[in-house]
């Protein structure tokens, strides 16, 4: 093994972002970086807005299991029962009198006791709720729910709707042998016209099912305001490192669950991170993807930075491959496309992701992949510029970055470290381990550089053909050398993916994670889960003022990975 990579090796999370090419970059109103003379809470160019939208899910009609899917036992039994006929009395008209006449605000029981009722997934810019309903019978439940969503971003409403195959089981770890076996009964996606946006309550026609669902939308646009951690309920930790901690949060005015990054400033500046991670807060506010975890606000205070993400509970891949230990051809294939699509928007944004791995991709509610974890990403990779920096997760390695020799020069070519890592994870889905892996770091990256591909039984032809390809040593040789398109073309995706379904989520995932709730963070590490969530004081952090000038205005700044 060269010395050079001897030498290099401490450097594995450096980067090398240049300033000037940072500043040059737009950012994306959000209320916390909005100019209060902004009269304007929308900008033309990125297609940010800021302010609150209210989605009223009233009730549904003609809702129906698909043809040639058995009703699930444990459904029919409850329907039977005497619950079922008490619930089966319940009205949008009820409802109302019932809460005018304030007799005590019992939604909460009631909607945890219809359970064998159908329940909805609403989803606004990656942020999830679930809404039980509050009673009815199956082909007409009853939700009378509301929930406020944070708006920064023009971004669809998404609404699913599921039928549980069983009683859902009472305090368990979340770990249960369920994998999401509730059933689909199709869903909406609407997006709002906030400029010309009535009050009136609308039916739409569900997609890929029967029935209807009855919702109304308003939107209150914002001005200015500035936000401060006191905003913010702390619920739990969710993940911790060298720069802060990652809390689960709840806001206090939108009850939306969040995750809030701390970094503290001093950490940034130790380590001569304020470029870097300025850089990371910049591709974050021009992310536009339904695979990319986006960031909906920013704020700082005297020692402290501030990242308020989407919370995306279904757990780390990882976390499931491990559970699993490796995933047949179906589940492999719907996750490395979605992941296709979420690098292929970072590239139209000349941006190299550079360190795709299990822990860095989340699964969401309903088991869409959403990618986080900006760390070690290169903005403006373009032209002639090529990057040296020797970086990312030792098993994901790609040879050119082990030789030395930078990424190439030419439009695509310093993209295709990316092409490499996709095959390495598809590879490692689809085996259980990474293709070169070896305990001995030094022996796996001789692995990496001269070591042949080897294929078990469980690679299909179209899997062998396609991991040949992104996995070539040779970057000018490599699949997705001329862009994305080439990957997608391949029969293994090509055969199989509707790639405009796709991305717009309207294919339904082969696997859903079990989560309790949209609060429920079983799928994260309990060493994290158990602490107790507060702000920590940080003390002796006086910072210059022209350090602290570095931090101010639009200048906010982003480290994200969760944990």
């Amino acid at each position: 093994m060269s010395s050079w990579i001897r030498n290099n090796l401490k450097k594995a999370s450096a980067t090398n972002l240049r300033s000037d090419s940072i500043l040059a970059r737009s950012t994306t109103p959000t209320p916390g970086n909005i100019h209060p003379d902004d009269n304007k809470p929308f900008d033309g160019k990125t297609g940010s807005r800021s302010g609150l939208l209210a989605i009223r899910v009233l009730w549904a009609e003609g809702l129906n299991v698909p043809p040639g899917t058995a009703m699930p036992p444990a459904v029919q039994n409850a329907l039977s029962t005497q619950q079922a006929k008490l619930a089966a009395s319940v009205s949008p008209s009820s409802v109302t009198q019932q809460r005018l006449a304030k007799k005590g605000n019992r939604d909460s029981v009631q909607r945890a006791q219809c359970w064998w009722l159908p329940y909805l997934v609403m989803e606004y810019e990656v942020n999830q709720v679930l809404i039980t309903a509050l009673g009815g019978d199956l082909e007409k439940p009853v939700y009378m729910y509301q929930a406020n969503f944070d708006v920064s971003r023009n971004s669809e409403i998404s609404l699913q709707c599921y039928l549980r195959a069983e009683e859902p089981k009472r305090g368990v770890d979340g770990l249960a042998d369920d994998l999401g076996n509730d059933i689909f009964l199709g869903g909406i996606k609407i997006v709002p016209n906030f400029d010309e946006m009535g009050i009136q309550d609308q039916w739409y026609n569900i997609v890929g099912g029967s029935g209807k669902i009855q919702i109304g939308v308003t939107y209150r646009p914002s001005y200015g305001q500035s936000l401060t951690v006191d905003e913010f309920e702390l619920i739990t930790v969710i993940g911790k490192g060298s720069f802060g901690k990652v809390m689960q949060v709840r806001k206090r005015d939108t009850s939306r669950i969040y995750a809030l990054k701390t970094i503290r400033k001093q950490h940034i500046v130790n380590r001569n991170e304020i470029t870097h991670t300025l850089a990371e807060r910049l591709v974050l506010a021009q992310v536009n993807s339904p695979f990319i975890v986006p960031l909906k606000f920013s704020f700082q205070s005297e020692q402290k930075l501030y990242l308020v993400l989407a919370f995306v509970n279904g757990g780390e891949l990882f976390h499931h491959l491990q559970r699993e230990q490796r995933f047949n051809e179906e589940r492999a294939r719907f996750y490395s496309a979605e992941l296709l699509l979420a690098l292929e928007h970072l590239h139209e944004l000349d941006v190299v992701y550079r360190d795709l791995k299990p822990e860095n991709i989340l699964l969401d509610y309903t088991g869409h992949i959403a990618l986080c974890d900006f760390g070690l990403c290169k903005l403006n990779m373009k032209g002639n510029e090529k990057t040296n920096t020797f970086c990312g997760t030792p098993e994901y390695l790609a040879p050119e970055i082990l030789n030395g020799q930078g990424y190439m020069s030419h439009h695509n070519l310093d993209k295709t470290i990316d092409w490499w890592t996709l095959g390495v994870l598809l590879y490692e889905m689809l085996a259980g381990l990474p293709p070169f892996y070896d305990e001995v770091t030094d022996r796996m990256y001789e692995k990496i550089l001269h070591d042949p591909l080897v294929f078990g039984p469980e690679f299909g032809v179209e899997a062998r053909s396609i991991l040949t390809g992104l996995l070539n040593r040779e970057p000018t040789r490599r699949l997705g050398v001329n862009g994305a398109e080439e990957i997608r073309r391949h029969p293994f995706f090509h055969k199989h993916i509707d790639f405009k379904l796709l991305s717009e989520k309207k294919i339904q995932p082969p696997f859903k994670p079990t989560v309790a709730s949209p609060v429920d963070v079983s799928n994260f590490d309990t060493v994290f889960t158990t602490e107790a969530p507060i702000d920590s004081y940080v003390e002796d952090s006086n910072l210059s003022s022209t350090v602290q000038a570095q931090f101010s205005g639009k200048r906010h700044v982003v480290v994200i990975d969760f944990g």
